[in-house]
Parts: C-alpha cells; sequence; structure tokens
C-alpha cells in the first residue's frame, strides 16, 4: 500500500463562472434606475422646451400674443426668418469666431504657464482662472463698460499716446463686444487645455529637444497635437455660448453691433412674434450643431473619448 502522510492536499480550483449566464433581473434593471433620474430631468427641461420651441416655430406668423397662435406647420418661417435677420446671424458667428481665436491664443499661453512653470503657485493661478466665476456675468459686462467708457483710463491713455483720435472711442463698437466675449468666456477656454497640458508627459518634450528639435518646433511636432483635445473642449465650450450670447452686444455695443441673441430676446419679450423668433433659434442651433459636427470631425476626437 502507497502511505501518503505528509502529501499536501491538492487545492481544489473554484468553478469558473459561467458568463454567457444572464445575470438576475434585479441586478440588469439597476443601471436603468440609476439614470432615471438624469432622464427625467432632461426630459422635463431639455426634451420638453426643445419641443415646445419647434412647436412655436412652426406657429402662423400672421398669429399674435392677443389673438393667439395657430400650428400651421409654417416651414417659411425659416426662410423668411434667416432672410431678415441674416446680418444680425453672421455677425453672431464673426464675433463668436474672433473671440473664441483670441480666447485660445490668450488661454493657450496661460493654460501652458500653469500646466509647466507656475510650479507651487499653480493652484492659486487656477484660483485667480475661475474667480471671476464668483461674481455675476452682468456685473463683469458692466465693469467692461466703466472700463472701455470714453472718460475712462484707457480711452485716455490710448488718446495721449496718439492711437486714439481726439474723438475715437472703443465703447459702442465691436472692439468691445469682442473683447467682452473673450474675457467673459475665456475660463473656459483655460480649464479644458490645462486639463489636456498637464497630462502630457515631460519627458515626450525632453525626448523633442534629444533629437534636435528647436522648441518652437518641438512645440508644434509634440505638445500642440497632444493638447489637441483641450484645444477642441475649449473652442466648442467657447464658441457655442458666445454665439448666442447678446449681454455683451446689449452693453457695449450699439445697435449696429446687434446679435442675433438681442434679435430673438427682442422678438420674444418686446416684439412678441414667436413664430419668427422660435425660427431663428431654431436655425441658429442647427446652424451651430452643424458647424461643430464638421469641426469635430476634422479635427478629430479619438482621444476625447
Amino acid at each position: 500500500m502507497t502511505s501518503t502522510a505528509g502529501v499536501a492536499p491538492v487545492p481544489v480550483a473554484d468553478p469558473v463562472p459561467d458568463l454567457t449566464e444572464d445575470p438576475p433581473r434585479g441586478r440588469r434593471l439597476t443601471g436603468y434606475w440609476l439614470i432615471l433620474p438624469a432622464a427625467i430631468w432632461l426630459g422635463l427641461f431639455f426634451v420638453v422646451p426643445f419641443y415646445s420651441l419647434i412647436s412655436t416655430s412652426l406657429y402662423d406668423p400672421n398669429g399674435s400674443v392677443l389673438t393667439g397662435y395657430e400650428m400651421t406647420w409654417h416651414v417659411a418661417n425659416f426662410v423668411d426668418a434667416i432672410g431678415q435677420y441674416k446680418s444680425q446671424l453672421l455677425r453672431s458667428l464673426w464675433y463668436a469666431g474672433v473671440a473664441t481665436a483670441l480666447c485660445l491664443v490668450l488661454g493657450y499661453v496661460l493654460a501652458y504657464a500653469i500646466a509647466f512653470k507656475a510650479g507651487r503657485w499653480k493652484n492659486l493661478m487656477l484660483i485667480l482662472v475661475i474667480a471671476p466665476f464668483f461674481t455675476s456675468f452682468l456685473l463683469r459686462t458692466l465693469s467692461w463698460k466703466l472700463i472701455l467708457a470714453d472718460d475712462g483710463f484707457v480711452v485716455n491713455a490710448l488718446q495721449a499716446v496718439h492711437v486714439l483720435g481726439p474723438d475715437a472711442r472703443l465703447l459702442a463698437t465691436p472692439f468691445a463686444v469682442i473683447a467682452g466675449l473673450t474675457y467673459n468666456f475665456l475660463p473656459f477656454m483655460v480649464l479644458p487645455l490645462y486639463a489636456s497640458l498637464e497630462k502630457i508627459d515631460g519627458r515626450l518634450i525632453e525626448a523633442s529637444s534629444d533629437l534636435y528639435a528647436s522648441p518652437l518646433r518641438g512645440f508644434f511636432k509634440v505638445t500642440f497635437p497632444l493638447s489637441m483635445p483641450g484645444v477642441v473642449a475649449g473652442t466648442l465650450l467657447t464658441f457655442i455660448p458666445a454665439a448666442g450670447d447678446y449681454i455683451n452686444a446689449q452693453l457695449l455695443g450699439s445697435p449696429n453691433e446687434r446679435m442675433v441673441g438681442n434679435v430673438i430676446q427682442s422678438l420674444f419679450t418686446t416684439q412678441g412674434d414667436y413664430a419668427a423668433a422660435g425660427a431663428l433659434s431654431v436655425s441658429l442651433m442647427v446652424i451651430i450643431v452643424a458647424a461643430v459636427l464638421v469641426y469635430v470631425r476634422t479635427a478629430g476626437t479619438e482621444d476625447l473619448v
């Protein structure tokens, strides 16, 4: 007989779970219960208002606030609204595009400095970037109205060095509107750029210099391509709200600088032309969505996921 004394028992492997087996019904429903609050929120505050806006854009244009509006599926509202307010629509896209480009240049420099040069002051600089959000958007825009006033320091200083003529002004000009848009939406550009730059491995930048690339060439070949997710996110977060903004044009501009947001606000609240206001709003949304899809497809988004 063979003795088994002193032989360690062979451990029995746990049975391999059957991954093809369906989970219990309660577990399958857990995910749906978790997204239910968000779905209700989106349904109440996005889907319902969006449906109402589309319905408004198809009202009979002959209606009014007093007589009421009738749903007639009047698609010509879109053609009429775009034809009548084409200049304000193009001006909004132009102002938003220029402000976004300025935010990209200024914001990239600031985000780069915070990510790579700030050292122990990094957290303080980030706080200073988001500090304007602690005050009202309206107050921040009014402060620019005081800064660019005809009798303000900026205008007086520029007139003293003969950059501006004695009767020239900055307020109520395209410059003032674009400056306000750039200032108000700059943090929306800086934060995504910083998040993207901060994740870049410094050894990759050092490797470019080891391969005899100049700092400028290394930036455009290594740093900037790796920060493209932040560039794409920042430009979208800046351009989209800037295109629909009306506060800056209202406070810093003149009737010649009215943007499409001012027109929509006036049609809804002053003129009571709900059909034109709805059609113009939907048209602006479609144009922005189309531009965003083209931009995202061109820029590439594989690193944004």
